[in-house]
């Protein structure tokens, strides 16, 4: 169902039954890695304009892999990490 580069390409599909005997499927919650667990490929300071996508796209040659670079800099939400020019993105070794 999901890619091998999608973050819930490795998370159990679980079924649970409803009520009106439906049978559901859903994949388990996904616990965000602690980023000290995850090996840095470089450290990049946010300039005017830059957005997470393009930041991505340029590092890890994916721009939908902007949910590795909020993993690594434990941000939920993906705006924040580009919101003030200056700070400095951990940019993560993809693990498959």
């Amino acid at each position: 169902m999901f890619q091998p580069t999608s973050r819930y390409y490795n998370i159990e599909t679980v079924t649970i039954t409803a009520s009106d005997g439906r049978v559901i499927a859903y994949k388990r919650r996904r616990f965000v890695p602690q980023s000290d667990t995850l090996a840095t490929l470089a450290e990049l300071t946010v300039a005017q304009g830059d957005r997470l996508d393009v930041i991505t796209a340029r590092t890890l040659g994916d721009a939908e892999q902007f949910w590795r670079v909020c993993d690594a800099n434990q941000a939920l939400d993906p705006f924040a990490l580009t919101a003030e020019i200056g700070t400095t993105l951990r940019i993560p070794i993809p693990r498959l």
